[in-house]
């Protein structure tokens, strides 16, 4: 990623997340402030090929903004607005402006396309679908007559239930039973698993961010809390927590590395499971053990509702589970390893 672009995103998120702006959010309120900031800096089509509106960023550019992001701890669904221009665009559909999602997110829930009249009927129903009461307009991945399809679905009146995950993001069921004009729909090389895996690389990003979050405000509360006439980051116990911690840190930022390139490939028509599937491991890994870690070097201070870490910490417990936790990849990860066999793991491997 060009030091511009980060520094401008830097800059961005520093400006218009604060503790009001999150507190806010967490109440309900859509920041529509910080939005249009996003919005407005070009930020949620960096996915998207330029002849589809973006600006040439690369995957590896267009997570590492969703890394930022992260790291602030924004409440927007820049992640979910992104990866649905990127499955619009790549059908070949039109990308609507405003906020975007996509549905299904959860393995075995199925949609389905079918012909009526002059247009398409698309029937089914989503769970857990992120954002999808802020959205314009959803893209759907769909089962057509001839294979998967995408849909580009006006948001009004498809939401029937609101629920939330446990950072307070709106997770939502939708219900569909819509005629669509041929426009809206198109056909896709792109299945289920395919997108499955395209939501697992974005996860890992914000994994990243949020756990350089917490290892920001972890170290800080170690260097500036006394005890014993001390700062606590002077006992040997804190200090380990804190390495620890910084490992897994580290761990997460190669993965979201591995999962950029994992996107990439998948934009050249090359899907790699194994390397999707152990970039998503080891980030949820490193958020579960991270996670903990951060809490216990804070003490009581840090569960509090005031404190800032919680708006990192419960988005790391989210995230981890979403798109696939470590045990639904690392069992990919093990078959494909299955399936290339004695000979062929390690040339598996180093092409990864």
């Amino acid at each position: 990623m060009s030091d511009q672009l980060a520094d401008s995103a830097q800059r961005l998120f520093s400006q218009h997340v604060d503790k009001a702006v999150l507190k806010a959010a967490e109440a309900g309120q859509f920041p529509k402030a910080l939005w249009d900031a996003v919005v407005e800096a070009g930020f949620t089509a960096a996915l998207l090929p330029e002849e589809a509106g973006g600006f040439g960023a690369s995957p590896a550019e267009a997570l590492r903004l969703l890394q930022i992001a992260a790291e602030h701890t924004a409440p927007i669904p820049l992640a979910e607005t992104m990866l649905a221009g990127w499955l619009l665009a790549r059908a070949g559909l039109p990308v609507p402006e405003g906020v975007l999602t996509l549905a299904p997110v959860r393995r075995g829930e199925r949609l389905e396309l079918a012909r009526e009249g002059n247009g398409w009927r698309l029937r089914g129903t989503a769970s857990r679908v992120p954002w999808a009461r802020d959205a314009a307009a959803l893209a759907v991945l769909a089962a057509g007559p001839g294979g998967p399809m995408v849909a580009c679905v006006v948001a009004d009146g498809v939401v029937t239930a609101h629920d939330a995950n446990v950072a307070g993001e709106p997770r939502d069921t939708v219900v569909l039973d819509q005629l669509l004009p041929d426009a809206a729909v198109a056909p896709v090389d792109l299945d289920a698993a395919g997108l499955h895996a395209a939501g697992a690389a974005v996860r890992t990003a914000q994994i990243a961010g949020a756990l350089s979050r917490a290892l920001s405000l972890s170290v800080g509360y170690a260097q500036t809390r006394v005890q014993f006439g001390r700062p606590i980051g002077k006992f040997q116990a804190i200090q380990q927590n804190l390495a620890v911690l910084a490992g897994q840190s580290a761990a997460a930022i190669a993965a979201a590395d591995m999962a950029a390139d994992a996107l990439g490939k998948m934009d050249a028509g090359q899907l790699s499971p194994m390397l999707v599937g152990a970039a998503k491991a080891r980030a949820g890994e490193a958020a579960s053990i991270a996670a903990g870690l951060a809490h216990q070097s804070h003490g009581a201070i840090g569960f509090t509702q005031e404190y800032d870490l919680h708006y990192a910490t419960r988005r790391l417990w989210s995230w981890r589970d979403e798109f696939g936790n470590e045990a639904e990849w690392n069992i990919v990860v093990g078959r494909a390893a299955l399936a290339a066999g004695a000979e062929g793991l390690w040339p598996a491997l180093t092409a990864a």
